[in-house]
């Protein structure tokens, strides 16, 4: 079975209109929440990617609100089957490896470093975890470290097909 941990990247496809909204909106559609997850950070950094394009103009407060009820309702919410990764100082410091091997910002070593943890962990149970992205060295750091990739920009919708069925 497979599971998907988005990054903000990816994730802010949900919530406002950009290429690859279609595939994480397929994914949303056809995927069990409780098999799609993400860092509490991740949805902090979506929240402000957002606001600045709100503040920009790229969307309209109408647009704005929307999203952020869609965010509140899908992920944010205790009734959701969302699940939101907490950031402990463990997996943090923990992440530093990762910032220097790959050249990593500090939050896409963190994203990293609790991917490669969860997959751990599924791959005991026979499952695969997919990280969906589209920062290009986020996504290229995870493959080199072993880790099942998907970019909603450029990878094949049949892909995603494939996968959950």
């Amino acid at each position: 079975m497979y599971y998907f941990y988005f990054d903000a990247s990816a994730l802010v496809k949900r919530y406002t209109q950009e290429i690859g909204s279609d595939k994480v909106n397929f994914l949303f559609n056809n995927v069990p929440l409780n098999r799609i997850m993400c860092l509490i950070l991740g949805v902090v950094e979506l929240f402000w990617v957002c606001v600045r394009k709100k503040n920009d103009g790229r969307i309209t407060n109408l647009n704005f609100s929307q999203a952020w009820i869609n965010l509140n309702y899908e992920v944010i919410d205790n009734q959701s089957d969302f699940k939101t990764i907490s950031v402990p100082d463990p997996l943090v410091l923990d992440s530093m490896r990762l910032i220097e091997i790959h050249s990593l910002n500090s939050v896409d070593a963190i994203v990293l470093r609790a991917a490669l943890n969860i997959a751990a962990e599924l791959r005991n149970t026979g499952d695969t975890l997919v990280l969906v992205a589209s920062d290009q060295r986020l996504l290229r750091a995870a493959h080199a470290e072993g880790l099942q990739i998907f970019n909603p920009e450029i990878d094949s919708q049949q892909i995603l097909t494939d996968w959950i069925t």
